[in-house]
């Protein structure tokens, strides 16, 4: 099929500060971008359906939740590249849709997207027609976006929080309803402003959420030390952020002397007691997703892909790449889930036959800092703050990426006072925690909270120092925030921020592209937002 042009500025990578319109900066190809389109038109359509339905006061089943909630996960960066995957997604939801439209008694409100069926099999005439430049207003086309993203952001935690049997109708009718929203030409950039705050309200709640699963599941995180150097068996490599999958793969690694390594936004897996009875989860091998055309092929044993972030793989691994749930790339191997489980032998057996992992370091790296476990140190804390040992929180969570530019966070981190705390969560940390930047009474001057999601934890950390210093104002703490971001689970977090009330955020290396002027002014005047400039200036704005 011949490529046509697109546009996607839905990542830090956009071409030019602009947009991505030949080919993605991320590798998908025109046609992967606008299936993608099409696919998030079709999932309002769809949501636009089950909203009328529950105003309808019936039921809208768990499996059409989750369909939603998978639509909008696939779609976001560095996921899904393989056309035929949004083709048959895009199909499944049509399906789905017209059944469900069987059961609306009153469908003479719903907007076209709600009404229109693949019965002319016309996806591409289609889809050139309802990607992003079909809302003419820059404005109104900027807000949309923004609320776009988020709800991917959300879906993602949502999927993860699905994936351990935990769910929340309100946030799932929430989400649906709101890309019903996005259909209505009559909301106007007021509605669209006051929608993304709800978003962002929704992103806490949705963020407690997979907190929850995730520490009644697999246990409260603990300060952990994670060995960085490789052991002397064959190995699997897993990459993305789904514990659920890791757990499968140690339960059915256990015993067949194959070692189990974490990758990326992984790491933290080692913090939660329940992972620690593994003993052949060896240890983290490599960094942030950006770096991994280097360091998978040196791995030499297979690698498991459970969400993003997936670079498009080189030959020289290509054939040792597995992906599962969201994740496809044409040609690479799958895993799909079959009653709930998934079946990584396939992977087993290639790992016995390849050598052991290429040591890349050695060492450790401490993390663990979860809002329990720091709750568990807050009188160490408050009397380091009271004591003035320490005079400053610096947040530095979000993601990290490819720009040269981003060394701007290793060089921030490495010049702040020594009386000064990081706090992070998401592959940021890669920057900076392998830095030996000390501690102060035996605090660590970074803590991990863990993976992007456990931005809930930073909030939850602030919201007790604002009760114990009985302060009013969440921006009265001595905290302020330099927030690295790259793809859509990062905008979930900036607006589960604002919500939340946190202003003065400084966020690089650029501002989304999707930001329209009027709408950035709008997020300086009203937020305090602002891009990074250099390090000394910002340390000099943030810190005094």
């Amino acid at each position: 099929m011949e490529s046509k042009n697109f546009l996607c500025f839905q990542c830090s990578d956009a071409l030019g500060g602009k947009g991505c319109t030949k080919v993605g900066v991320c590798g998908k190809t025109a046609d992967v971008a606008r299936m993608q389109d099409l696919l998030i038109y079709v999932t309002k359509g769809i949501s636009a359906v089950t909203t009328q339905l529950r105003a309808e006061n019936k039921i809208v089943k768990p499996r059409v939740n989750h369909l939603i909630t998978m639509n909008l996960f696939v779609t976001i960066t560095n996921a899904n590249f393989d056309r035929e995957v949004l083709v048959a997604r895009v199909e499944q939801t049509l399906k789905t849709k017209a059944k469900l439209l069987t059961e609306v008694s009153d469908k003479k409100n719903l907007p076209a997207a709600a009404l229109w069926s693949d019965e002319q099999k016309i996806f591409d005439a289609k889809a050139a027609r309802v990607g992003i430049l079909s809302t003419d207003d820059e404005d109104i086309r900027s807000l949309r976006e923004l609320i776009t993203y988020g709800l991917k952001g959300l879906a993602a935690y949502l999927y993860h929080a699905n994936a351990l049997g935990f769910d929340d109708e309100k946030i799932n009718a929430f989400a649906q309803a709101t890309l019903a929203k996005l259909l209505d030409d009559s909301l106007g950039a007021n509605d669209l402003t006051a929608l993304a705050l709800e978003t962002g309200k929704f992103g806490v709640d949705v963020m407690a959420l997979l907190d929850r699963a995730n520490t009644e599941t697999y246990g409260n995180p603990e300060v952990t030390k994670v060995n960085l150097g490789v052991g002397k068996n064959p190995a699997i490599l897993i990459s993305g952020h789904d514990l659920r999958d890791l757990e499968q793969l140690l339960e059915q690694t256990a015993g067949t002397g194959v070692d189990v390594y974490t990758h990326g936004e992984m790491l933290p897996a080692h913090y939660y007691p329940k992972f620690k009875k593994f003993k052949h989860l060896v240890g983290n091998y490599g960094n942030a997703w950006h770096l991994q055309t280097r360091e998978f092929e040196k791995f030499n044993g297979p690698i498991l892909l459970t969400t993003n972030c997936l670079m498009p793989p080189k030959e020289s691994y290509r054939e040792k790449i597995f992906t599962t749930g969201a994740v496809a790339y044409p040609n690479c191997k799958r895993v799909e889930e079959v009653d709930g489980k998934k079946d990584f032998s396939p992977l087993i057996e290639l790992a016995k036959k390849c050598p052991p992992p290429i040591e890349l370091e050695t060492g450790e790296i401490v993390g663990g800092f979860a809002h329990e476990q720091v709750f568990a140190l807050a009188d160490k804390v408050v009397d380091a703050v009271k004591s003035g040992a320490i005079k400053k929180f610096v947040v530095m969570a979000g993601c990290d990426g490819r720009q040269k530019s981003r060394q701007y966070y290793a060089d921030f981190a490495a010049a702040l006072p020594k009386d000064t705390v990081i706090l992070t969560a998401g592959c940021a940390k890669y920057k900076y925690i392998k830095l030996a930047l000390g501690d102060i009474g035996g605090i660590p001057r970074v803590l991990d909270a863990g993976q992007c999601n456990d931005c809930y934890s930073l909030a939850l950390i602030a919201l007790k120092l604002k009760e114990i210093f009985g302060l009013d104002d969440l921006n009265k703490l001595p905290i302020v925030f330099d927030i690295g971001w790259h793809e859509q689970k990062a905008h979930i977090v900036l607006l589960a921020l604002l919500y939340l009330g946190v202003k003065n955020i400084t966020l690089g290396p650029v501002l989304p592209a999707f930001l329209s002027p009027n709408v950035t002014k709008v997020l300086v005047e009203n937020f305090g937002i602002g891009g990074i400039t250099n390090v000394a200036d910002d340390l000099k704005r943030m810190i005094g």
